[in-house]
C-alpha cells in the first residue's frame, strides 16, 4: 500500500497517534534553545511544518505570533489542522502535499522549519529531494528542528530491522500500519544532514510507545540545526 494511503487511514482511525492538539514537548523545547541561546524572537516568522499532522506543533507557532504553512500527504490530517487552525484564529495553512517532492516556494523563503516524526517514512528518493528543497527555502541561518527514530542502543529498532526488513537501508516494515520506517544512526544522520546544515545539538532521547495494547522503548534522535550561510 502507498504510504500516503497508509498515512491516510491512520489518522482516520488512530493506532499510533495521538489525538492530541497540544504541541509536543521536544518542539517547546528546541523554540526555547532557538529563543534563549540563539536569541530569536519569535514572532513575525515564516515556518514551514513537514509532515504537519493535525497541526499540533504548527498551530502552537502560529499562535505565538508567526505564520506557518504545513505540508502534510494525509487528507483527514490537513482539514483536522485547518479546523483547528480556524478554530482559534490563527495564521497557518495546511496542504496536502508530499514534503518528499519539490516545493512550490521560492528560495530563502521561511525563517524556520520542523520535521517531527515526519521524514523517517521517507524513501531515499524523497529523502534527497526533501534535504535539498528544505535547504533550498529557508534562509541563511534560519534553524531546523528534526525529530527521528534511533537505531543506536534501540533493540527493539533492531529486532524490526531483523524480522521485517525493508528494501532499503535501515528500513523495516511496520506490518500493523503496512508503513515503512527508517532508523538511523549518529553516523548516518550526521552524513545525511551536515552538507546542507551546521548541526547545533544531537541528543539521543528514549521514550516508550503504545501500540496494538503493548508498550514499546524507543530510542529518538533530536537534531537542532541551521541553514548553512551561503559563501559571498
Amino acid at each position: 500500500m502507498p504510504q500516503g494511503q497508509v498515512w491516510e487511514r491512520e489518522y482516520q482511525s488512530p493506532q499510533l497517534l495521538t489525538k492530541k492538539a497540544e504541541p509536543q514537548t521536544d518542539t517547546k523545547a528546541f523554540l526555547k534553545f532557538v529563543r534563549k541561546t540563539e536569541g530569536v524572537v519569535l514572532e513575525n516568522l515564516q515556518v514551514l511544518d513537514l509532515g504537519s499532522g493535525t497541526g499540533r506543533n504548527g498551530n502552537y507557532i502560529a499562535k505565538l505570533g508567526n505564520q506557518v504553512i504545513g505540508l502534510e500527504i494525509s487528507p483527514t490530517a490537513v482539514a483536522i489542522a485547518t479546523e483547528r487552525a480556524e478554530a482559534t484564529g490563527v495564521n497557518a495553512e495546511y496542504h496536502v502535499a508530499n514534503f518528499g517532492a519539490k516545493y512550490d516556494f521560492v528560495d530563502a523563503s521561511f525563517d524556520l522549519a520542523i520535521d517531527v516524526m515526519s521524514s523517517n517514512s521517507l524513501n531515499e528518493k524523497e529523502r534527497a529531494i526533501y534535504l535539498s528543497e528544505v535547504s533550498r527555502v529557508l534562509k541563511p541561518e534560519a534553524h531546523f528542528f528534526l525529530k527521528t527514530l534511533c537505531k543506536d542502543g534501540d533493540k527493539n529498532a533492531k529486532n524490526l530491522l531483523k524480522l521485517h526488513p525493508g528494501k532499503e537501508h535501515d528500513t523495516y516494515i511496520n506490518e500493523d500500519m503496512g508503513l515503512t520506517e527508517r532508523v538511523f544512526s549518529r553516523e548516518d544522520l550526521t552524513a545525511l544532514y551536515s552538507p546542507y546544515f551546521k548541526i547545533q545539538r544531537l541528543m539521543m532521547k528514549t521514550n516508550y510507545v503504545r501500540f496494538g495494547g503493548q508498550s514499546y522503548k524507543r530510542n529518538y534522535w533530536l537534531c537542532y540545526m541551521k541553514k548553512t550561510k551561503l559563501e559571498s
